[in-house]
């Protein structure tokens, strides 16, 4: 089993309500040597006075705080920048991962000599409860990411030693940019088909942000892929189709 350090990247703004789950459940991980770095957003509530009692207990938790509000992406990168590990990971505050994620998908990695890797997980409402076991293949490239974001974040490694860092772009979707770059310079990235998280949906956010997550998705065809108008119709449908049923 690897030993290397895992550098947990995760932003906050006024996660009180969820920053003790996402947290004690990074802290019982069966794979110890990990690194969980938050940036709080310039919260107005108690996530950093919550944050900071567990950074007095566990060194291995730090925390970054914005002098004012400057978005996820900037926050992640502002993590990203600090990051000392080997592999990185995502976890935002009102997400968990269950006890043998990083174990598990770690030794995946490694014994398939993965760069990229990600696991299926459970999508669970704004009180917990579980909603949905999200399936996932067993390998995706960057055309297949075209068409689906097959990658859950909350579930996405790398090997940032082998890769170099990479960081996320100040527009919508830029997680999912993100895991395009990586597959631009690895053949595919691969899954493991068991649930190792819980991703928290916000039924709301879902039906009003349709419209506005459409755009985004057009913008980066046309504009950040440099995608023909064929080829970007053609993806386009792909993706509002595999959407639909994603969370139907």
């Amino acid at each position: 089993m690897i030993n290397a350090l895992v550098s947990i990247i995760t932003p906050c703004y006024n996660s009180e309500k969820y920053i003790k789950q996402m947290i004690q459940s990074v802290q019982i991980q069966s794979y110890i040597n990990w690194e969980l770095i938050i940036v709080d957003d310039a919260s107005t509530d108690k996530s950093y006075l919550i944050i900071a009692e567990y950074m007095k207990t566990d060194t291995r938790i730090k925390c970054i705080q914005n002098i004012k509000n400057i978005g996820v992406s900037k926050s992640r990168n502002k993590a990203i920048e600090e990051a000392k590990g080997e592999y990185i990971a995502f976890l935002d505050a009102d997400d968990i991962w269950l006890e043998h994620k990083l174990r598990k998908q770690l030794s995946f990695m490694q014994k398939n000599n993965i760069l990229l890797s990600y696991t299926a997980y459970y999508t669970m409402g704004q009180d917990g409860q579980i909603l949905k076991y999200f399936k996932v293949p067993s390998k995706v490239n960057y055309t297949d990411m075209l068409k689906t974001s097959t990658i859950g974040t909350l579930t996405t490694i790398y090997n940032a030693k082998k890769l170099k860092k990479f960081y996320m772009q100040t527009i919508g979707h830029e997680d999912y940019i993100m895991k395009l770059e990586i597959l631009k310079k690895i053949p595919y990235a691969k899954g493991i088909n068991e649930p190792l998280a819980h991703y928290r949906i916000y039924k709301k956010s879902l039906s009003s942000n349709k419209l506005r997550t459409a755009k985004w998705q057009w913008h980066i065809y046309r504009n950040i892929e440099k995608i023909s108008f064929i080829r970007s119709v053609y993806y386009f449908l792909h993706y509002t189709y595999n959407g639909f049923f994603k969370y139907k």
